[in-house]
């Protein structure tokens, strides 16, 4: 398992010889103007969210590497109706084994709409299992309890939490959270 970061909630994750990429904010991420858009790797691109610094490249990424965009149903069809070829709709609680592993969309607490203003549907949290290793993304949202669950069900061999303090949780609840997640 390879981990690569590229800058604000934007990395990506080599496992099972497929390239997860998640919540792609490169291009315009001041931050991240080192990156070569065209170089970046994808099979796969998850989407926790429809606010724009976490899916700006999204389009770009899936049309050049033929990735499959995976998310909630709203944002789904959203990409689809922008012409996204390969989409995979999921809905919190929801599972679903691709060829790299199995990946579980779970609530996350925040908000969601599409760079064009219409509605991004609830916003989520990742959880993967793999042969290789088990990790979490939590996307944007608050500290919730249901975190625990996480921990509880699942070895995790890393996570991956937003810290921000004003649309997200900040310092102390992200180590609350990396306490619940184990």
């Amino acid at each position: 398992m390879k981990l690569n970061c590229y800058g604000h909630s934007c990395f990506s994750v080599e496992v099972s010889g497929k390239t997860l990429l998640f919540d792609p904010f490169i291009s315009p991420n001041p931050l991240a103007q080192q990156l070569n858009l065209a170089e970046v790797p994808a099979d796969y691109i998850l989407i926790s969210h429809g606010h724009e610094d976490h899916l700006a490249d999204a389009s770009v990424l899936a049309e050049r590497t033929g990735a499959v965009i995976v998310s909630n149903f709203e944002i789904c069809q959203w990409f689809a109706r922008q012409g996204a070829a390969k989409t995979h709709a999921m809905n919190h609680g929801g599972s679903w084994t691709f060829e790299f592993g199995r990946v579980k969309f779970v609530t996350a607490i925040h908000s969601s709409s599409m760079p064009d203003g219409t509605y991004g549907g609830s916003p989520g949290r990742w959880a993967v299992q793999s042969d290789e290793g088990n990790f979490y993304y939590s996307g944007d949202t608050a500290l919730t309890t249901d975190m625990k669950l996480i921990g509880e069900t699942t070895r995790l061999k890393f996570a991956a939490l937003c810290i921000g303090d004003n649309f997200t949780m900040g310092v102390e609840d992200a180590v609350k959270a990396a306490d619940f997640v184990r």
